[in-house]
């Protein structure tokens, strides 16, 4: 596909004997934004290493743009843009003198630097700070400066380590504007462990658990799955948890908070006939609406959904 820009094939990598990632597979392509979800430990720093060539993996490849990057090393970075949690900022220069070494390292040629250096200003809210000492600048325009660095040589891929951490609700607001805006022109990685984080800025969404992958789907399955097959209903006249199961498609019944939350069987839709069930008991219905999973316990259901399938394999 001509607008393939990052394939991960079955990449592994061991410590000791231990996988740390375990046969990693995707896939992204330009234009497309994927946050790369998981919690401390579960491989996504070392998933990272690997993608941006910082970390030889044990089996399996990485391409960026079709180039193998243990095969072609230089060539295949000289593609990312790349910014770890760790900002590489040299705080004593100005920013316009940091973006300008930072033009040379990633070999933008001469002719081209102050243009490439307005440029990545330019995107990043960065022109009226030119002249400040990075030292001087708020988290918030540091961390832009950091995203500056990593997209002055155009690359195909941008790769970003929790680039929210430590900023507060207006800077994180910025950088989320500024990340969807990249990744309209980019291919965009956003590791992560902010859930709502992913749901505003990605389109795709990895969420990794003890080194494996234990989902991979657009945003809107994600979403789907938070949506589920659950309602909230509300009742004056609250009846028995019996008749509301006896609703046809109602498989179970259970108490929320003054509330009813009914599960409903795969396929069926159920709401019609509460309400008129409703309406004919006398019930007073006063509320109906989906029950919604945080975006929190659906990753809390799909780490533990793994875990216990590991086990019940060991055993």
């Amino acid at each position: 596909m001509a607008n393939l820009t990052v394939e991960a094939i079955e990449l592994t990598r061991l410590y000791g004997g231990r996988a740390a990632v375990s046969d990693v597979t995707f896939s992204l392509q330009q234009g497309q934004v994927l946050g790369f979800l998981g919690p401390n430990g579960a491989g996504k720093s070392t998933t990272m290493k690997m993608l941006t060539g910082n970390l030889a993996p044990s089996a399996g490849s990485v391409k960026i743009c079709g180039i193998d990057m243990i095969e072609q090393p230089k060539e295949a970075k000289a593609l990312i843009g790349y910014l770890p949690e760790m900002r590489p900022l040299y705080k004593e220069f100005t920013v316009d003198e940091y973006l300008t070494i930072a033009a040379r390292l990633h070999n933008v040629s001469s002719k081209h630097i102050k243009k490439a250096v307005e440029h990545a200003k330019e995107r990043c809210g960065l022109t009226h700070m030119s002249k400040r000492l990075i030292e001087n600048l708020s988290n918030g325009y540091q961390q832009r400066v950091g995203i500056a660095q990593a997209i002055i040589h155009q690359p195909m891929v941008v790769i970003l380590d929790e680039p929210t951490v430590g900023l507060d609700p207006i800077q994180i607001r910025d950088i989320r504007a500024l990340i969807k805006e990249i990744g309209e022109a980019h291919s965009v990685i956003v590791s992560t462990h902010i859930l709502p984080e992913v749901e505003m800025v990605c389109d795709h969404v990895q969420i990794i658990d003890k080194g494996k992958l234990v989902f991979n789907g657009g945003i809107e399955v994600l979403k789907q799955q938070r949506i589920g097959n659950k309602l909230l209903v509300g009742l004056r006249q609250s009846p028995d948890a019996a008749q509301l199961a006896a609703i046809p498609g109602v498989a179970e019944v259970e108490p929320a908070d003054g509330l009813w939350r009914i599960r409903f069987h795969e396929g069926s839709q159920p709401h019609e006939a509460i309400v008129q069930a409703a309406v004919q008991q006398g019930w007073g219905l006063y509320h109906i609406a989906p029950d919604q999973t945080s975006l929190e316990d659906v990753f809390v259901q799909l780490t533990y959904h793994e875990t216990t399938s590991t086990d019940a394999k060991a055993a």
